[in-house]
């Protein structure tokens, strides 16, 4: 915090005093933990104890600020002294500095971890505080003096720096972050730099379709100006109604992934881009059908037919199917607007993927009646619809071919569900790519995309992690968590491979018996993440549940590590060869997982740490991959709340040679990511052209790719 910022949270600690103190102007220990948000009783007390210099067991304001001021604008020494009489319960009734044993350092860490939503072992706590108590008690006296205290947290460089950048941030109030004034970041070089492709196309788009409306509107110049709109946004409805269906030709956007096109068309964009189309088809058909009312308003005044019959009815004969040109376009009005809405995010979001899903396939409704609204939409339609259909009917063959089932599930934390499917021979995938899966006993005819989270060399089998989010993942979720599935239902992941083997033939035998472990899968579809090999050094960044895309292409890309590595005949030592092949031109691979909390780390720990243990003792440009794991639930080093738990695991870690989180070598960090400092690490350790990959929420993806454009890194995003 800045100077600022500690006058303005002095000013909120005061007014959340005014308002809850009582006519006597003093707060007693639960008044305490209303104003500052405190919940841990622990530190609620602590921080009351030494702020009640006169041990009346009430703070006055003067108390409170007296005490707030000493940590903001005091000393170093002043504020290491304020946390060493937290740590030390036994002084709280003299204030004075006394010392801290293994009992009451054992209650403080306690209570860390509470703070930080950890759950260990009471073993692990034990060797926690341990390893902080040997670390800090140099002189074994067995009792931590404030002297050692300050001793061992200067080993913690980052710790100390918090310290003396401000106290404030020890209580945590509420976080009220300052709003900074930037020139918008769509008006900066550097964006316009990394989205040329997509801006250019946009410009191109943009200007076809005002081509399209003049043109149109002076071959109609005779039928009036509301006459000439409406037939302007006809034409636009014409070409829009078209292209939206061209942009999700999947598996033609997959095969012009592996070409030249992909570095001149944004074809990692075309979600966006059909959204974006979708939208204008709204709007042309708002503006078309305001002008045609306006229309029939004029002529209902100098024909024999009223408005209503020039809207509703088939009678002033206007279209060239029997004048159903009105009667169609009502129903046109009404199947866009429907699906508009029902495609919106807070739909898609709010676990109603059904809605959105059903909704979406009056798609072939409106090509229907478009055919017969314009006389002319079939010329625009005939060969993207041809193109549509025969995706479509591969996409069947495919799907309907070589007896899917499900062989294996896993109920993982969080409402995970993970399923092993029988991969057909003819079925080849690349890392990141994704399938949408049918599964009669869910819901027979709803289609579902979900990233593929096994690797291709993985000949045997394909995965998939589901997390429940909707209707239909929850029914999925819920349909093995019953006690009659139990018999189908798997062993867990850390089954051997061997055993794993012939768990899944007996398993195969039950479900090609049973109907209900049936499913159908259509795809592979192409991400962006098939860029990754042509990347030298690539950051791949999962939020959540979107590490599946990355589980599939870290698997892959040890699979290519490990035909450079080379071990020694007669010992265990090994190195990896720096060698470039066209197979992979990665140089250096960053994997940054956030997670919530502690459970969600459980997903893929196993295959990390495989991954882990795969690296060479010695590589010629440094660690091959590194690993960056981030729990934001836990607090971070620079509240008080978390300093002793965080240097307790930072000594364990070194100590034990894995982290006590998640059992990986690499330690967990607290809180989120400053993608600054992130970032500029990255750049700093030029091992070539730098690409980010990202998959989790979009309002995370804003802030990555505005980095990413800061850094003139490449940012690919998860679309499907």
């Amino acid at each position: 915090m800045s100077m600022d910022e500690d006058a303005r949270w002095l000013e909120w600690v005061t007014k959340q005093f005014e308002s809850i103190a009582g006519e006597d102007k003093e707060i007693d220990i639960d008044e305490f933990k209303t104003a500052l948000k405190v919940k841990e009783s622990f530190f609620a007390e602590r921080f009351f104890a030494l702020f009640d210099s006169d041990g009346s067991s009430s703070i006055s304001l003067d108390e409170l600020l007296k005490a707030l001021d000493l940590l903001i604008h005091g000393s170093e020494t002043d504020k290491l002294k304020f946390l060493f009489q937290v740590y030390d319960v036994d002084g709280q009734r003299t204030h004075t500095l006394g010392s801290i044993d293994p009992d009451e350092l054992r209650t403080v860490l306690k209570s860390c971890l509470r703070e930080s939503a950890i759950s260990l072992p009471e073993e692990k706590l034990d060797d926690l505080t341990l390893a902080l108590f040997e670390s800090a008690d140099k002189d074994n006296s067995g009792a931590i003096t404030f002297e050692e205290l300050k001793a061992e947290l200067e080993t913690f460089p980052e710790v100390m720096e918090n310290l003396t950048i401000s106290a404030a941030n020890w209580l945590k109030p509420p976080e009220q972050e300052e709003k900074k004034h930037h020139a918008p970041r769509y008006l900066t070089r550097a964006y316009w730099h990394n989205n040329s492709r997509k801006l250019l196309f946009l410009c191109l788009y943009a200007c076809l379709s005002l081509l399209l409306f003049i043109s149109a509107m002076l071959q109609h110049r005779q039928g009036g100006l509301w006459y000439m709109v409406a037939k302007g946004c006809g034409q636009c409805l014409n070409f829009n109604c078209t292209f939206v269906m061209v942009l999700m030709l999947r598996r033609c956007f997959t095969w012009l992934r592996a070409t030249w096109v992909v570095r001149v068309l944004p074809l990692d964009q075309n979600i966006l881009l059909h959204q974006i189309v979708g939208y204008a088809i709204l709007c042309y058909t708002l503006v078309h059908t305001t002008a045609h009312v306006i229309n029939f308003v004029q002529l209902s005044e100098s024909s024999g037919f009223s408005l209503w019959e020039y809207l509703l009815t088939t009678r002033p004969g206007i279209g060239w199917v029997k004048g159903t040109a009105s009667v169609t376009g009502v129903l046109l009005q009404v199947f866009i607007c429907l699906m508009v809405l029902c495609s919106s995010t807070f739909v898609r979001r709010s676990g109603h993927f059904e809605v959105f899903y059903w909704s979406h396939l009056s798609y072939v409704w409106v090509w229907s009646l478009l055919m017969v609204h314009c006389a002319n939409f079939w010329k625009w339609f005939v060969v993207p619809g041809l193109v549509f259909l025969l995706e479509k009917i591969v996409g069947i063959a495919v799907s309907r071919m070589g007896g899917l089932y499900v062989v294996e599930v896993n109920l993982l934390p969080s409402k995970v569900t993970h399923l092993v499917i029988k991969r057909p021979q003819f079925f080849h995938f690349k890392p990141g790519d994704y399938v949408y899966i049918n599964i009669p006993m869910i819901a027979k005819y709803e289609w579902h995309p979900f990233t593929i989270s096994s690797a291709p060399e993985q000949s045997d089998s394909l995965w998939l992690h589901i997390r429940s989010m909707g209707q239909w993942t929850n029914r999925l979720y819920e349909n093995f968590r019953q006690p009659e599935n139990q018999t189908v239902s798997p062993k867990r992941l850390a089954t051997s491979l061997r055993n794993r083997r012939q768990l899944m033939k007996a398993q195969e035998e039950l479900f090609s018996s049973n109907c209900n472990g049936a499913c159908y899968v259509d795809g592979p579809y192409g991400t962006p993440t098939r860029q990754i090999f042509a990347s030298e050094h690539a950051v791949l960044i999962g939020a959540g549940i979107g590490i599946t895309p990355f589980a599939s292409i870290l698997q892959s890309i040890m699979e290519r590590y490990r035909r450079r590595k080379q071990n020694c005949p007669n010992c265990n030592y090994s190195w990896c060869e720096n060698i470039k092949d066209s197979d992979m031109k990665l140089r250096k691979v960053d994997f940054i997982w956030i997670n919530r909390d502690q459970k969600s780390f459980e997903w893929f720990v196993s295959l990390l740490t495989k991954l882990e243990m795969d690296q060479a003792d010695e590589e010629p440009e440094g660690r091959f991959l590194e690993m960056h794991m981030y729990m934001t639930s836990a607090l971070s080093k620079n509240d008080m709340k978390a300093i002793g738990l965080q240097m307790a695991l930072d000594l364990l870690a070194k100590k034990e040679k894995r982290d006590s989180i998640t059992g990986l070598r690499t330690r967990t960090q607290p809180g989120r990511p400053e993608w600054g400092k992130v970032f500029q690490k990255v750049s700093e350790e030029k091992k070539g052209k730098v690409h980010v990959f990202y998959c989790g929420s979009p309002a995370l993806a804003k802030v990555i790719k505005a980095q990413c454009e800061h850094f003139g890194f490449k940012f690919y995003k998860e679309n499907f």
